[in-house]
């Protein structure tokens, strides 16, 4: 097999991007938009030593009954969804499926997984949109990155984001237009506006922060005048001058508003700065956690430990369940947003602690943390083997896993067997609607002796 080859290929299945999986003489090929039953014509792009990548040369000879309308003009180029191009019950279907291959060939546990729990009306679902600038000066864009690539596709009015995000968005090209401000180019570190980033809540109010490379915003007055009828209740400009892919610096200004955005999830209500963490899905948020919290079955007396806390939105969600909750968080930031949180609700039977969840874990074992529940929720690679241990010290007799990345869990839930902890079960969520991204939560139960 060769690049720039073409071959006749049928699509078997949908992989972990939710691209078609194909064969060619036993050897996969991974291509983008096909749908499973679908056959085409293939251009090889990529090709190494056990698959490969290809393009679609031709539309289907037989299209899909799954295949759908994306509903946007600038998909699959933007790079923000992967799946657009099939029903949303065939992509939660197929994310379905991609759990359960993990846990069968990556952990060796065999299990049937359960469908998604899906959104009802999966569109305008983020409550953060961070958009990168591009263009000119007299041709300003904001948009996504195409995949692979820093080219700016402009995307302002994105399907996935909520409203207002869309009017917010071209309200500030607007400006940009009318003062000539320069777009930021990474290649020469040279322009000044670098991302746009909205946050909406609940009940429609914004926060809106502009990345500048720059030691001040220009014309910040006049941008404050356009952005006040779009319900804008908080304005900063964030001066990031580094050259970095980073969007915000730690250097927050604000021009006008609120020094917070308030939110709630779970019945509670969060503070939010600019640089807070907070889920971008309330809706699917509250699934997520209302299942962590019905799985890890907390009771009156027992204390919980939440590894990998953030602000804090589930340990305080636990809190009101058990007797104390213990948070665990790398970022001091999110855990001063944690205790702050913590304030403004009222909890008083949370405690957090700022470290790395391999070394601070341990420690409270050593220093005598026992706990009825332990909750992780990590990042996509999974847990080092050194929480995992420190977790089994601990002696809970539930562990409860929310986890980004079904590989990394079901790799890590074949570590918790042979610690002595058997999975039960899991409930994915679609927290991602329209992307690759699954959200899955795992239960897994103390077994007398380890295996």
């Amino acid at each position: 097999m060769q690049k720039n080859e073409i071959h006749r290929l049928a699509a078997e299945k949908l992989g972990a991007d939710m691209e078609g999986v194909c064969r060619l003489n036993g050897m996969p090929v991974f291509v983008p938009g096909m749908l499973p039953g679908e056959e085409t014509d293939v251009r090889i792009v990529k090709a190494e030593k056990r698959y490969a990548f290809g393009r679609m040369e031709t539309p289907p000879a037989v299209p899909s009954p799954e295949r759908r309308d994306p509903g946007c003009s600038v998909y699959p180029r933007c790079g923000g969804c992967s799946c657009r191009h099939m029903s949303y019950e065939a992509t939660l279907e197929g994310k379905r499926r991609q759990v359960q291959d993990c846990f069968a060939h990556i952990g060796g546990i065999s299990m049937e997984v359960p469908p998604l729990l899906g959104m009802e009306n999966p569109r305008a679902y983020r409550n953060k949109t961070s958009l990168p600038c591009g263009g000119t000066a007299d041709a300003p864009v904001l948009g996504f990155y195409a995949p692979r690539s820093h080219a700016v596709i402009p995307a302002a009015g994105c399907p996935n984001a909520m409203p207002p995000a869309g009017e917010i968005a071209e309200a500030f090209l607007q400006w940009m237009r009318r003062f000539r401000l320069e777009p930021y180019r990474e290649e020469t570190h040279t322009g000044l506006i670098r991302h746009l980033v909205v946050r909406v809540n609940r009940e429609g109010q914004c926060m809106v922060t502009v990345a500048a490379n720059g030691r001040s915003l220009p014309h910040a007055d006049d941008l404050a005048e356009a952005l006040r009828p779009l319900n804008v209740v908080s304005l900063y400009w964030n001066e990031n001058t580094e050259r970095t892919n980073v969007i915000l610096s730690g250097r927050f200004h604000i021009i006008y508003g609120r020094e917070t955005l308030s939110d709630t999830l779970c019945g509670l209500r969060f503070e939010l700065s600019p640089a807070s963490f907070f889920q971008v899905n309330p809706v699917q948020t509250e699934k997520l956690y209302q299942t962590a919290l019905d799985f890890a079955d907390l009771q009156p007396h027992e204390t919980v430990c939440d590894v990998y806390c953030g602000a804090g939105t589930i340990t305080l969600a636990a809190a009101s369940r058990c007797a104390s909750a213990v948070g665990i968080e790398i970022v001091p930031a999110a855990v001063e947003n944690a205790r702050r949180n913590a304030e403004c609700n009222g909890i008083r039977n949370a405690v957090f602690h700022t470290g790395p969840a391999e070394e601070l874990l341990p420690r409270l074992v050593r220093e005598g943390l026992r706990c009825g529940a332990v909750l992780v929720d990590p990042p996509r690679k999974g847990l080092e083997p050194a929480v995992i241990r420190a977790i089994a010290e601990a002696g809970p007799s539930r562990v409860v896993y929310v986890s980004c990345n079904p590989a990394t869990l079901a790799r890590d839930a074949a570590l918790f067997l042979q610690a002595g902890y058997r999975t039960e079960k899991v409930q994915p969520v679609d927290m991602f609607c329209w992307t690759s991204g699954i959200e899955t939560v795992c239960l897994l139960s103390k077994l007398h002796e380890a295996t």
